[in-house]
């Protein structure tokens, strides 16, 4: 019987600021709003081989603690990740929360969070070729094969945790800084072997958001990550411009920009957020070692994203202070 082992590797959006809850659990709820849905589809490598699609889908709700400045959020993100001729795949259902911590009289705020909840992982073996189908050296698809599996799924628990602070500095810069561990509970992940689980992965985030004028704005984001000693760095920039009369959290702004994520690609991104909605596009331009083969094609990514005020008496908007607004 063949042994067939499944190491687990997380997988990273170009667009990675649009998925707080992947990033650090401790980032949720930083936003002007009470909720934020936001969601992601990526498709990557089809220049190369079956394309690996990553889908995801997170939820925000935050609410006000007290007569102080703090609020409590509530999250929930599901990510569906399919990858090659096997089809494996990873359903993720993770539901979180953090605590955001008023400092200074709400100038500033630290923030604790924690994401937990169950993955299940399968494979569909009917895509795969083994050698016994081989006869003269060529492949037969009508001699089956004699590779049995006992086991094409499993279902493991997973935990992160994380820390962030932010705030506002200078003239009207709202930035946040943030650190996170995820799979700090090292969960088993093989589909034959119990002994192998899946590393802990150390983030550092950061954001800004600055000021240039009354219609415009720099945004930086970056992230930082180590995996069993492998390292890997995303960082870049969008600028924003503000399209004709506003008010407050009701804006047109559109933004481009662009990302480097280290040693593998360059990713060129657009951006329009209309109101409450916002549209994101990119694409990544492959610079790794796999370029001979990728031809420079790496993936084409969406997203989209609503946030809103509730209409309830205990909305963060009636609030005199609240968390920096992204």
């Amino acid at each position: 019987m063949l042994s067939v082992k499944s190491k687990a590797q997380d997988f990273t959006f170009s667009q990675f600021y649009e998925m707080p809850l992947l990033r650090n659990p401790a980032i949720a709820g930083i936003f002007s709003g009470d909720v934020r849905i936001q969601s992601a589809f990526r498709s990557q490598w089809g220049s190369v081989t079956t394309p690996f699609q990553t889908t995801a889908l997170s939820t925000e709700v935050k609410f006000p603690v007290g007569i102080a400045n703090d609020y409590f959020t509530g999250a929930l993100q599901v990510t569906s990740d399919k990858a090659g001729d096997s089809k494996l795949s990873r359903i993720q259902v993770l539901p979180a929360f953090n605590y955001l911590k008023s400092l200074n009289g709400g100038n500033s705020y630290i923030a604790a969070g924690f994401m937990g909840g169950f993955v299940q992982s399968s494979f569909d073996p009917s895509g795969l070729t083994f050698d016994d189908q081989f006869q003269n050296g060529q492949f037969n698809p009508n001699n089956a094969t004699a590779q049995t599996f006992k086991n094409t799924n499993y279902t493991y628990f997973d935990a992160s945790a994380g820390l962030s602070y932010s705030g506002m500095i200078g003239y009207g810069t709202k930035f946040y800084v943030g650190g996170a561990m995820f799979h700090f509970n090292k969960p088993r992940v093989s589909f034959v072997d119990d002994s192998i689980r899946l590393k802990p992965r150390a983030v550092i985030n950061v954001g800004f958001n600055i000021p240039t004028g009354d219609v415009d704005n720099f945004y930086i984001y970056g992230d930082y990550i180590t995996q069993g000693g492998n390292r890997q760095a995303l960082m870049g920039m969008m600028y924003g411009h503000i399209i004709g009369d506003y008010v407050e959290d009701d804006k047109v702004i559109i933004s481009l920009g662009a990302f480097y994520r280290w040693a593998d690609a360059i990713v060129p991104v657009a951006r329009l957020e209309y109101h409450q909605v916002a549209i994101g596009v990119s694409y990544d331009a492959n610079i790794s070692k796999l370029t001979t083969a990728s031809r420079y094609r790496g993936g084409f990514e969406l997203t989209a994203a609503f946030k809103s005020f509730l209409n309830i008496r205990n909305s963060s908007r009636d609030k005199v202070k609240c968390p920096v607004g992204f």
